[in-house]
């Protein structure tokens, strides 16, 4: 057995005399045969290595509340409020636990399922936090492109992370985010690999997406997708919002050409069919996610208290 092994074993036992058995630092100190600086190292670890993760057991009225009213004001399916960190400047932390929380319930389902995903901070964030799992049953589709501009692999999707840690069948999008032109996509799209892979994203039973603001700090032009350009025409054009790179207006309207008919990405899947629900909070993305609940690009949500007011205030 490797030190870092041992020392992860150890660990684990010091992170469940702590959270589970409610020990003190200076009892696993003396359950261990260790120093107390070294039990809380250990604690510390297990927290930083994720191998414990806390889940509050208690509903939080408000956060149920400003759910339901939600739910109610947009006809969503499926709608999660956490509590807003008054301190944190994140746009991931609460939500990207929420959603991995979401994500493992469908997992665990004795059913087979196909869940579809997109990509992007938030999720990454939320598979990290998966647990290790056996799923063979269940299969998960990309619904975008994992080629980065230069080439390399996409940092942020998520696919190829969710089937190391919850040993699923995976189906990847071996494409571009973004194609560099209309009849590209249209050859791309046409492949004897891909076409079974958009088959597949259309069927899906459940989908988790981010959404990405447009903004000037825009994620698909800080990584490269699109350029300056394309993004002040987006702008100029009334997009707010993004999804896998599907770029929408305040209605959620699908901006005409620009970088949609490039767009490599499957369609979003029918909301008739499948769960759609976006995980994202903040005010940059507050206009992105206004649009994709007004026009209907999801049916699910998962956000925070300060961003959920901010929705119902602006739909008043």
């Amino acid at each position: 057995m490797s030190k870092r092994t041992s020392r992860l074993d150890d660990a684990a036992r010091a992170g469940w005399l702590y959270y589970v058995a409610g020990n003190t630092q200076d009892q696993i100190a003396t359950k261990l045969g260790v120093s107390r600086q070294s039990a809380q190292r250990l604690v510390s670890l297990a927290r930083s290595e994720r191998l414990v993760r806390v889940q509050i057991d208690h509903p939080i009225a408000n956060c149920l509340e400003l759910a339901e009213r939600l739910r109610q004001k947009f006809k969503l399916r499926s709608v999660e409020v956490v509590p807003t960190d008054p301190g944190s400047e994140s746009t991931v932390t609460g939500v990207a636990e929420a959603a991995s929380s979401e994500l493992e319930r469908w997992l665990k389902q004795e059913t087979p399922v196909l869940i579809a995903v997109g990509t992007g901070r938030t999720l990454k964030a939320a598979v990290e936090m998966l647990p290790r799992m056996d799923c063979r049953h269940h299969r998960v589709v990309s619904l975008t492109g994992n080629i980065a501009p230069d080439g390399s692999a996409a940092f942020y999707n998520v696919v190829f992370t969710m089937s190391d840690t919850v040993n699923i069948r995976s189906f990847p999008m071996p494409l571009p985010v973004i194609a560099s032109s209309p009849g590209e996509r249209e050859m791309l799209h046409a492949q004897a690999m891909v076409k079974p892979t958009l088959a597949l994203a259309a069927k899906a039973d459940v989908t988790f997406v981010g959404i990405g603001d447009l903004s000037d700090a825009a994620p698909l032009y800080l990584d490269g997708f699109i350029t300056e350009a394309e993004l002040k025409a987006l702008q100029k054009a009334g997009a707010v919002g993004e999804i896998v790179g599907w770029s929408f207006d305040i209605q959620g309207r699908l901006i005409k050409d620009i970088t949609n008919d490039r767009v490599a990405s499957a369609p979003i899947p029918s909301r008739e069919t499948s769960l759609v629900i976006a995980a994202a909070m903040g005010r940059k993305k507050l206009p992105g996610i206004l649009g994709a609940i007004r026009g209907n690009l999801v049916n699910g949500l998962i956000t925070d208290e300060d961003t959920a007011e901010a929705l119902l205030a602006s739909a008043a």
